[in-house]
């Protein structure tokens, strides 16, 4: 079997300025708080895939846990590193052996992340094996569905909402039946899926929370 190359996640960096909440997390953070505050956690310990500026470490920082997490950007990383030196953040890839380089834990969030990547396999493959058993991993991306894909077609913004020029933006685009397949293939479990932003069909992002078998 063929390898695939080695590529980064993203070809730029994107020039984080500060280490405030980007406009996808807020609407983010509310879902992800109420996963995490839902669940008793015998050990509050989390990993971030795609940690940007750190603000959602931080957030889930507030709420107990200790949280490592890694972004090849590394204009992110300087500010999280100033503005959160008590969170464990470093220069990373979702292609590379994480798992072997910081273990693995009860909760794993990635959000906004997966559109980025062009092997969302072998992200999903490093998001389940960064997953304890029994634990429980939250990740999104933007959604699309028929009618939110058919009201931007018929509002002309298909070039605004796909962003063509924007270096190191998204190449994958996913849908519920998409998404739920990708994480199916790679063993998750207890698949919810959640779109949150606007009303349902046409929302912003699509949220899944999934789980890993404890045997």
């Amino acid at each position: 079997m063929n390898e695939a190359p080695r590529v980064r996640n993203t070809p730029a960096d994107y020039g984080y300025r500060n280490a405030e909440l980007t406009w996808s997390s807020h609407y983010l953070w509310p879902v992800l708080r109420r996963q995490v505050e839902a669940r008793d956690w015998p050990q509050k310990r989390a990993f971030e895939i795609g940690c940007g500026n750190g603000a959602i470490a931080n957030l889930l920082s507030r709420l107990g846990f200790r949280v490592t997490g890694i972004d090849p950007s590394e204009s992110g990383i300087a500010v999280a590193r100033e503005a959160y030196p008590h969170l464990h953040l470093a220069v990373g890839d979702a292609y590379d052996d994480l798992p072997g380089q910081y273990g693995s834990y009860p909760l794993v969030v990635s959000l906004e992340v997966i559109e980025h990547c062009f092997y969302p396999r072998r992200f999903a493959r490093t998001l389940y094996d960064l997953l304890e058993p029994g634990g429980v991993a939250v990740l999104s991306t933007p959604y699309h569905g028929y009618l939110k894909n058919l009201a931007l077609a018929l509002a002309g913004k298909w070039d605004d909402h796909l962003g063509p020029l924007w270096d190191g933006g998204h190449i994958k685009f996913f849908s519920a039946r998409t998404l739920r397949a990708l994480l199916e293939e790679v063993g998750f479990q207890s698949i919810e899926l959640i779109r949150v932003g606007r009303i349902p069909p046409l929302a912003k992002s699509l949220v899944a929370v999934v789980g890993k078998g404890s045997g």
